[in-house]
């Protein structure tokens, strides 16, 4: 009777274990080979080892007598009998009757000699670990062992392996990372105390009047009672902050690794449109905009699945040709990013850095190549710089020639066709191409078709698409650079300006992103659309694919968009206007991604193309209940019928528009036919039960065919002026119109439908851009945003009005939007409080008693620790916060303030009103990069703050004066005076600094108004408090 055959596998001299061929199966009972030198067998084979696991818990052991071969246990876990499967190298058929008593007690005396080779020195305990890394083993199901080498056979003979049994783990895309309990909890605590704390403060203020100043008191309540309700509309929202992060190694497992869905690895990412918006190149300059267009085409996403539009709103030649020559440089700058793994790749800022431009650069040609780029990308700045003159000149040399050319067809001269009597017509000064034609957009002298708000739309591919496959470069491909193995491709990029013809309505910005929408659709229909202003440049190369882990994750089919926060460069060390505007970036909208989603901001935005279109999303909640705490899913979307689209109205009244699924696109059939495509593509993975709505892996690879003739028509005619006619473009479809602030109103809608989005913080900025440090230029653009926000509050965009889908926490924070700019209203006179409490010698309290103090005491205390906690999880400084505190006292007081007036008279009365710069300071120091932070522009908005300064100035002198002066002096109201006032002039000062300008170069304009202000209330306090004429029985001297 003879043993089962066993596997085995041979120790080497340097340790490691070889396997022996599955054909080399021998007997332990036959051959006396294997046993161990005391029996007198071989003693080379004391180095074999058994494959088998010489575990305690899953030791061999001798059959039982009168046991079947066929009664042994399977190795993985269950009985071997009737398993349907048999292995080879271990039990093969033929085989049962052996494996006995006398071959299991020689398996026996092997095992122990291997398991005493195994022991721990230490605790004598069996060394998994080490019996792992000898062996190189792996364990099965259970604790059965299974070799890599072995190969198993199902009923059918197919063969499997145990990495068929292991499901292989989904991995999430994303994670939320809760803020620590440590820190939120306490957070919520001083809330809640400090809104008791406010009530209990303003209830008594009530109750407790000032009988000698009741106007005073009854100010200072009206101002108080407001301020704590916009301090409750600011802080609600702020509860429930969060974190998020992405796991880029995991999109690439699942997108573009080889599997059997996908056998070459090519990507299986959606397609993605980038959008940038220019309107003007005086004011926006080409080579800023050329710079932005560089970073996008070196990002780091798949070449194919990557489309380019540039909107020139202007439709300027000077910026069409920098396009060019931004394409044409992009050649080499791209793959020159791509070979030395280049950051930033915005070619101004990369050479602007002042670190060691080698560190981390292993290739031994980067200094060469780094040398001859930078000379390349000077000529490039040099010939954008150039380009206005060169325009000029054609354009000079060519209408020359043209008027040539008519006085010869005339007669020859000029004289010659005014004696002749001939009529000849004028010829025009025309902006020519370098092609010797026409410009079909704005020309230099504005004539009938060729004007700012009359030309015709202009598509022009820049850069074709590219190819599916990589395009690797090879030796010889470029006189000074090699880009062997570098994969040379460029993404498409397209010129769009649209169509503009007077009587037309072209609604700025957002019509022009409605327009690169639709032509974006026909040319390329990338499920996802990315926009940046021309100045934003992408600072992470990785950081779109950072934002699409959120769309392709489970759940992102309900990500409308992904907001990323925007991060400046050129602002002074000490952001003296709050231009960073951390608190808003790194707080609220951080806050707000753990309710519905931040905001939409403008720029730096990642859209879903079939949620901009209007669609609802494809499940959403509605919340129910005086505050939303009732959840219930939401019906499935109506359905839109025929009488919705025939009536201009949409549809009927006891159903808000944004429930229901837009209908009317346009005429273009093939827009109608990729809004489908787009959905579909825009899916996650079904790679998870737990995806809904999800595409089968692999549904992308299909190459995108190349553009024709009647595509880029059709692009071409979808950008036409009269193309919105009748549609819901600018309603519900695309970017809303009717408000300045558009990107909110937009967002807001969204949102309204039940869509939710995702703030995407990245370790490194993923976008940055430059904002204007200048104090005028400052508040003109916190004005256009008040001035958007007062529109909304007016209009049906009012989160009071919004739909059940939008969740309790997510409507207060749109209501602050719209309610904001009139705490400026309350805020201004609450400015003046102390300057008129020191004019009447009374306070808005009768006395400083201790009630009144421990209230202001308890107020103060908690709003400090609420700011560090603040602080603490938004991970933004303190002298941010200071900063941000001081401005919102300085635009409330000023283009906060205009802006309810311009709105209310908009409303109310249809009057526009304009705030424009009427005088100007220019500045001569070129030299130092934050010169512009010291040019004073006047504008009709310094006149609030600055008389708020100047009167509480005025007040303290008079105060102090009073009660000097005074035979019982009133130290305490003086003192409380004084204290308020110093707290404005305090908040004022970014003010006062941006005014006095460099080394006291302030306008002269500054100093009359301040005179002219001073003297007025003189004269106005002379004539309301007279001085008394009676003279003092002390002998003093009469004021």
């Amino acid at each position: 009777m003879s043993s089962t055959p066993i596997k085995y596998a041979r120790r080497t001299s340097s340790g490691r274990v070889v396997s022996l061929s599955r054909d080399d199966d021998m007997d332990l009972g036959v051959s006396g080979e294997f046993t161990s030198t005391s029996s007198g067998g071989h003693n080379d084979y004391i180095n074999y080892t058994v494959m088998m696991p010489p575990t305690p818990d899953n030791q061999p052991k001798a059959a039982a007598p009168g046991s079947k071969p066929d009664d042994l246990p399977s190795p993985f876990g269950g009985a071997a009998k009737g398993s349907g499967r048999r292995r080879r190298g271990v039990g093969e058929e033929g085989d049962g009757g052996r494996g006995g008593g006398h071959g299991a007690g020689k398996l026996d005396r092997r095992m122990s000699v291997m398991k005493s080779m195994l022991m721990r020195s230490q605790t004598g305990d069996f060394d998994h670990n080490r019996w792992l890394f000898e062996t190189k083993g792996t364990y099965g199901i259970g604790n059965a062992f299974s070799s890599k080498d072995e190969v198993e056979f199902d009923e059918d003979g197919e063969p499997i392996n145990i990495s068929d049994f292991l499901e292989k783990p989904w991995k999430p895309l994303t994670r939320k990372m809760k803020v620590p309990p440590g820190i939120l909890s306490p957070y919520r605590v001083l809330v809640v105390l400090r809104l008791v704390f406010l009530s209990l403060f303003l209830s008594w203020r009530v109750r407790n009047p000032n009988a000698d100043a009741p106007w005073l008191w009854g100010l200072s309540i009206v101002c108080e009672i407001w301020f704590a309700f916009s301090w409750i509309l600011d802080q609600l929202p702020k509860l429930n902050p969060i974190n998020r992060a992405a796991d880029l190694v995991a999109l690439r497992e699942k997108f573009e690794t080889a599997s059997p869905s996908n056998p070459l690895g090519h990507s299986d990412l959606p397609g993605l449109d980038v959008f940038i918006s220019t309107a003007d190149p005086e004011k926006e300059p080409p080579l800023v905009t050329g710079n932005t267009i560089l970073s996008i085409l070196a990002t780091e996403y798949p070449v194919e699945k990557l489309s380019l539009y540039i909107s020139d709103d202007g439709a300027a030649l000077l910026t069409f040709e920098a396009m060019s020559e931004t394409a044409a440089f992009a050649r080499v700058w791209v793959p020159f990013c791509r070979k030395h793994n280049i950051e930033p790749r915005n070619p101004d800022s990369y050479f602007a850095i002042k670190r060691d431009p080698t560190k981390n650069k292993k290739l031994p040609d980067f200094v060469k190549d780094r040398r001859w780029i930078k000379r390349e990308y000077d000529e490039f700045k040099v010939r954008i710089n150039g380009l206005p003159d060169t325009i000029r000149r054609r354009s000079d040399a060519l209408n020359a020639r043209e008027r040539k050319l008519a006085r010869e067809r005339s007669g020859g001269s000029e004289a010659n066709a005014a004696s002749s009597g001939a009529e000849t017509k004028p010829a025009v000064t025309a902006t020519w191409m370098a092609d010797a034609t026409h410009w079909p957009g704005t020309w230099k002298v504005p004539s009938p078709d060729h004007s700012k708000g009359d030309h015709a739309g202009i598509v022009q591919v820049m850069i074709k698409t590219p190819h599916h496959d990589p395009l690797y470069g090879a030796p010889g491909d470029h006189p000074y650079l090699d880009f062997t193995g570098i994969d040379t491709r460029l993404p498409m990029f397209v010129y769009v300006s649209r169509e503009k013809r007077p009587g037309y309505d072209h609604n700025k910005k957002a019509g022009a992103m409605n327009a690169l929408v639709r032509a974006s659709a026909i040319l390329s229909n990338g499920a996802f659309i990315l926009n940046f202003d021309c100045d934003h440049y992408i600072y992470n190369c990785m950081a779109i694919r950072e934002g699409m882990c959120y769309m392709m994750d489970r759940g992102g089919d309900r990500v409308c968009y992904v907001q990323f926060p925007q991060r400046f460069e050129g602002i002074d060390p000490s952001d003296r206007y709050a231009n960073h505007n951390t608190v808003f970036f790194d707080g609220n909208m951080r806050a707000l991604d753990g309710l519905q989603g931040p905001m939409y901001v403008g720029t730096g935005c990642l859209f879903r193309r079939y949620a901009l279109y209007g669609f609802p999303p494809p499940r959403a909640n509605e919340y129910l209940g005086l505050y939303g705490q009732n959840k219930r899913p939401a019906p499935p979307p109506r359905v839109a019928t025929s009488m919705d689209a025939d009536d201009p109205s949409g549809p009927s009244l006891d159903m808000d528009p944004d429930l229901c699924a837009p209908v009317k696109f346009g005429n273009s059939t093939m827009f109608g036919n990729s809004i489908a495509v787009a959905e579909y593509q825009g899916r996650p993975l079904a790679d998870h039960p737990g995806i809904k709505n999800g595409r089968p892996p692999g549904a992308l690879l299909v190459p995108r065919p190349p553009l024709d003739a009647p595509t880029v028509a059709e692009a071409v005619s979808v950008i036409s002026c009269w193309y919105e006619d009748n549609t819901e473009w600018g309603q519900r479809v695309g970017w809303i119109y009717g408000s300045v602030t558009e990107d909110v109103v937009t967002g807001y809608r969204m949102h309204n439908r039940g869509w939710r989005s995702v703030y995407c913080i990245t370790k490194r900025d993923a976008f940055r851009g430059t904002a204007p440090i200048n104090l005028t230029d400052r508040l003109h653009q916190v004005l256009r945003w008040a001035t958007g926000s007062v529109e909304i509050f007016f209009s049906r965009n009012n989160a009071l009005l919004a739909t059940t889908r939008l969740k309790f926490l997510q409507r207060i924070a749109y209501l602050n939007v719209g309610v904001y700019p009139f705490t400026s209203i309350f805020l201004v006179t609450y400015c003046f409080l102390p300057a008129l409490s020191l004019f009447s010698g009374s306070f808005i309290v009768q006395t400083l008693n201790v009630t009144f103090l421990v209230y202001l005491l308890l107020i103060s205390i908690t709003l400090t620790l609420l700011s560090l906690l603040e602080v603490k999880w938004s991970g933004i400084g303190l002298e941010e916060w200071w900063r941000n505190e001081q401005f919102w006292v300085v635009g409330g007081t000023s283009a906060h303030l205009a802006a309810v007036v311009q709105g209310l008279l908009k409303v109310i009365a249809g009057i526009e009103i304009s705030f424009t710069l009427t005088s100007k300071s220019a500045n001569d120091d070129e030299d130092d990069i934050y010169a512009d932070l010291y040019v004073i522009k006047w504008t009709s908005l310094f006149i609030p703050p600055l008389t708020i300064i100047i009167v509480n100035l005025v007040a303290m002198a008079i105060g102090l004066s009073r009660t000097v002066y005074s035979e019982i002096p009133q130290w305490s109201k003086l003192m409380g005076g004084f204290f308020f006032s110093f707290w404005v002039l305090v908040h004022m000062y970014p003010v006062a600094k941006g005014l006095m300008g460099r080394r006291g170069r302030t306008p002269t304009i500054i100093w009359v108004w301040s005179g002219i202000v001073a003297i007025t209330l003189s004269l106005l306090w002379v004539s309301i408090n007279p001085p008394d004429n009676s003279i003092p029985s002390s002998g003093g001297i009469e004021i």
